[in-house]
């Protein structure tokens, strides 16, 4: 099987191309090539397939084989791969998700694609379909106790369930232990990324991530995402963020009553033959 392993911002995953290639058991595929000490190592798996509604369908699995409706900076990685290698013209297409048809704007150099803008749709706050267990029309710094300590929290769905938590000191937050705490609270009966975020500026934080499925990631797309929402909820930030993660910066826009914005990179490691299918 035939792979390409990816990167946005060092959120990796191994990519595969279906319209060529099939995957009989993609969750089982996933847990093997994120493996970081005997498979190839990545935070999941991508397929990338035919669309009868866009240029074409990405279909994302976390590392212990879960399946996400979305992932933001797969979605770039994907854009990047479609253009390059000969699956759709650009720089304008649409991705099918399982989070609907998003819209990506790329940036070609000399035929390569050096920079993705995705449309990545209207925020959700309804706790029902975040999904938050909680009271009320939305979560907006909402205390919240997790694993013994009282946390203010903003839920927000990018397609995937994010909980933000604004804090002083990213350093004091142990997330090894913090994050599947908030990963497997009752309160997030999907289970729920959690993002840890220091407010530098109303124009820029930093953030540490634990994603559901996969752990301490370098960078969530969706999750940038929520944390440029959470920020204008809470009167925090402006419309317009850099946010900063371990493995880059994105950055995020939310016009009034309008859909939110990602910027960023979207980077080809290596391609490799893995020896089957599943």
């Amino acid at each position: 099987m035939l792979f390409t392993k990816m990167h946005g911002v060092g959120n990796d995953y191994v990519y595969v191309n279906t319209f060529t290639q099939h995957v009989t058991q993609p969750a089982r595929l996933a847990v093997r090539v994120s493996d970081r000490f005997t498979g190839i190592g990545s935070d999941g798996l991508i397929l990338l397939g035919p669309s009868a509604g866009a240029d074409v369908r990405m279909e994302m699995y976390n590392a212990d084989g879960s399946r996400g409706k979305m992932c933001g900076n797969g979605i770039r990685c994907v854009a990047k791969y479609a253009i390059e290698h000969g699956l759709a013209a650009g720089p304008e297409l649409r991705v099918e998700t399982d989070a609907g048809v998003k819209s990506v704007w790329c940036e070609i150099v000399c035929g390569k694609v050096r920079a993705v803008r995705v449309d990545m749709g209207l925020p959700v706050l309804a706790p029902d379909s975040v999904p938050v267990r909680l009271p009320g029309p939305s979560i907006i710094d909402r205390p919240l106790e997790i694993a013994g300590r009282a946390y203010r929290i903003t839920c927000v769905s990018m397609g995937n369930p994010h909980a933000v938590i604004f804090v002083k000191d990213l350093e004091a937050i142990d997330l090894p232990v913090v994050g599947p705490a908030f990963e497997n609270a009752p309160q997030f009966p999907e289970r729920v990324n959690a993002h840890f975020v220091r407010v530098d500026s109303r124009a820029h934080v930093t953030v540490r991530t634990w994603e559901r499925g996969s752990g301490a990631t370098r960078a969530c797309g969706t999750g940038a995402c929520a944390v440029g929402v959470a920020g204008v909820l809470t009167n925090r930030t402006d419309r317009r963020v850099t946010t900063s993660l371990p493995g880059g910066d994105l950055e995020i826009e939310w016009p009034p009553e309008s859909s939110v914005f990602m910027t960023g990179p979207a980077v080809e490691v290596f391609s490799g033959d893995w020896p089957d299918q599943g």
